[in-house]
């Protein structure tokens, strides 16, 4: 895909009589960076340099289009694979173990969980990523949006990725999120106690031709299984833990109530804050005092 965008570059270059160098001028890079794209080597072209390149080319968005297959490229086989069978995908139910999905995610909560990764290279990888995950999400709302029924752990709502603030704002979206009539979210509680999705998350896919499959992920791995007995049990396992998780409406309920303990908690000093603070009142407190020893009328009269 890179080559064939390469291609699609030097041929609407030469069609549009412009250099290398002018051509890089026109979209703020050197003419060497025009030569990389065009042969395909080096670092693969961001989206932001697509968009650059189809203005200055006039190539109506062509440019923009092919941008996200060169972006897979950089993926494990596995890993494009799942993100093709998503955008088919008619179905897809989803446990999250840690963190909110990211077809659910807002810009500032996906900032802030691509900003920690291992294989993240610098500022200009991390707006790639954010803007691909956030383009994911178009098609929640198109035509053939598939129906989205999600898991989520408790842990999920309770930790703050990003601060209080992110976190709030990203629980309100899942909330808003559920009111869509396709899109159903279940909480799993802790006291439902162990499962057998512990440690990962589970995301089943059913495809236009009603076969389906399963998708784990940890930390720093993933699996696609594609093979029809795995699926059929990874299955069975969403199953269960959608029938352990409580209801829609409580789990509604029960994301608002962690929302207002964010809201609560957002002006609340964090404990080395709440100690420096009380440390300041004490001198304070102490300085008048000693200033205020010295004024007639501080200590009682003595009688005569």
């Amino acid at each position: 895909m890179a080559a064939l965008f390469g291609a699609r570059v030097r041929r609407l270059r030469t069609a549009a009589g412009l250099t290398q160098a002018e051509l890089g001028a026109r979209t703020h890079v050197v003419g060497t960076r025009i030569t990389q794209i065009e042969r395909a080597s080096g670092a693969k072209p961001t989206l932001e340099l697509a968009r650059a390149l189809d203005a200055a080319l006039g190539a109506d968005d062509l440019l923009v289009e092919l941008w996200p297959y060169v972006y897979r490229e950089a993926f494990p086989d596995w890993s494009r694979s799942f993100i093709g069978h998503a955008e088919r995908a008619v179905s897809i139910r989803e446990y999250a173990s840690h963190l909110v999905p990211g077809l659910l995610q807002t810009e500032e909560y996906a900032r802030a969980v691509l900003s920690v990764g291992l294989t993240l290279s610098g500022a200009e990888q991390l707006e790639e990523r954010i803007s691909a995950r956030m383009g994911r999400q178009q098609r929640l709302g198109a035509p053939d949006r598939p129906e989205l029924w999600v898991v989520l752990d408790e842990a999920v709502l309770k930790r703050p990725i990003g601060g209080r603030a992110v976190m709030r704002a990203q629980l309100e979206r899942v909330v808003e999120a559920a009111a869509e009539r396709h899109i159903k979210v279940q909480v799993l509680p802790f006291d439902q106690g162990e499962h057998d999705a512990m440690g990962g998350s589970l995301t089943i896919l059913t495809l236009p031709d009603g076969s389906e499959v399963a998708y784990t992920e940890g930390a720093h791995y993933g699996q696609l299984v594609e093979d029809p007995a795995e699926v059929r049990r990874f299955s069975l396992t969403y199953d269960r833990l959608r029938a352990d998780a409580l209801p829609p409406l409580m789990s509604l309920d029960m994301i608002r109530s962690v929302m207002e303990g964010y809201n609560r908690g957002a002006n609340v000093p964090s404990r080395s804050e709440r100690r420096r603070l009380a440390q300041e009142q004490l001198q304070q407190s102490g300085g008048r005092q000693l200033r205020g020893g010295g004024r007639r009328g501080f200590l009682p009269r003595p009688r005569p």
